[in-house]
């Protein structure tokens, strides 16, 4: 067998167009189904030594639909039953919302989806806070789709979670982007000097959280951004995701953490951005 000779010019073309071709199918197939552990030690000031070590999983931006965002889900399920974690929040964004057609059929996804994330058990249960997909859709759908399945949904409230005599108390904000986030009404019932866990969204809105007596703020809706190439930003953020876009943040005297979530949007392709389950350890500042 013969080969025709080839130069230096035709083979780079050939090799840029086999590295285009390698960089899609990670970025396409490969890395949207393999969703990662992360693992954070956060020390919190008020924090109760008596929950020193409480873990938190936390997932978000599900964005369900049965041919690309099903898979990590499912598989994110079974990681987390794994890591047996004391509490599990979910932050938002069940259903996508389309750039066309009727927003509130999008909610037809929020039954497939809660039946998934209803597998998922902890000790100090399952929570939930809606996202701006879910909001734009038929959030009441999408609520009573997470109720059946036992996930609690916190909208505007705050609810103390107890283990070993020590207390704190999880919140969640309805969505920011909808128009209905109230702090205030959230923190209301929580007596001074209680730790405050809240599970919001929209990373960003930490600036005007920063302003309360919250230790820790967990968030989603930036995806971290989904496709990240090499020295630039992000192609796209999100309103309210553009600051605080992945990972661990301080702001003021707040502690944010954003999550990179588990399906995509507008594009179901992922690179140097995994699905997130992020598995966080608080605890007592010393």
């Amino acid at each position: 067998m013969s080969f025709l000779p080839i130069n230096r010019r035709k083979f780079i073309r050939l090799a840029a167009t086999g590295g285009v071709a390698a960089l899609g199918v990670d970025a396409f197939i490969i890395e949207p189904d393999r969703p990662v552990v992360v693992h954070h030690e956060i020390a919190l000031r008020r924090w109760p030594s008596r929950l020193d070590g409480f873990t938190i999983a936390l997932l978000s931006d599900f964005h369900y639909d049965p041919y690309f965002s099903v898979h990590p889900i499912r598989t994110s399920v079974e990681m987390v039953k794994s890591l047996a974690p004391d509490l599990i929040a979910l932050n938002g964004d069940f259903v996508s919302v389309p750039l066309l057609g009727d927003p509130v059929k999008a909610a037809c996804a929020a039954e497939p989806c809660a039946q998934l994330l209803g597998q998922l058990k902890a000790p100090h249960g399952v929570w939930a806070v809606m996202g701006n997909h879910d909001v734009f859709s038929d959030p009441g759908r999408v609520i009573s789709a997470l109720r059946a399945e036992g996930i609690q949904v916190l909208a505007n409230r705050s609810v103390p979670i107890e283990k070993n005599g020590g207390r704190f108390w999880l919140s969640g904000v309805d969505d920011v982007l909808g128009g209905s986030a109230d702090m205030p009404a959230t923190l209301h019932d929580i007596p001074p000097g209680e730790p405050t866990v809240l599970l919001a969204h929209e990373p960003d809105y930490a600036d005007y959280v920063a302003r309360y007596p919250v230790e820790l703020q967990l968030s989603g809706h930036s995806h971290g951004g989904q496709v990240r190439l090499p020295l630039i930003s992000p192609l796209f953020l999100p309103d309210l995701g553009k600051k605080y876009v992945w990972g661990l943040y301080k702001v003021g005297n707040l502690k944010l953490y954003t999550t990179a979530g588990i399906g995509t949007v507008r594009v179901a392709a992922r690179f140097r951005c995994p699905p997130e389950i992020t598995l966080i350890v608080l605890r007592t500042a010393s």
